[in-house]
């Protein structure tokens, strides 16, 4: 069996969705189902990773830890 990887944009998912479990031959894994709380903490990480990776182009500049810690 092979599997693949898709971006499909989020107006499209649930046609797409529908669209391939009506194929017989096709296996879809069960969705995670994510609480309030969850939601929140994984689109905060993800925005946090994209901070780092736009300072490691070099687009943006973070603070320091000591620049945070004088904040406090």
């Amino acid at each position: 069996m092979k599997q693949i990887v898709l971006n499909i944009p989020d107006n499209k998912y649930l046609f797409f969705m529908e669209l391939v479990k009506s194929l017989g031959f096709v296996k879809v894994p069960e969705e995670i189902k994510l609480d309030k709380k969850q939601k929140e903490f994984v689109e905060g990480t993800k925005n946090s990773l994209e901070q780092v990776e736009r300072h490691l182009k070099g687009e943006i500049k973070l603070k320091t830890a000591d620049q945070l810690y004088n904040e406090l």
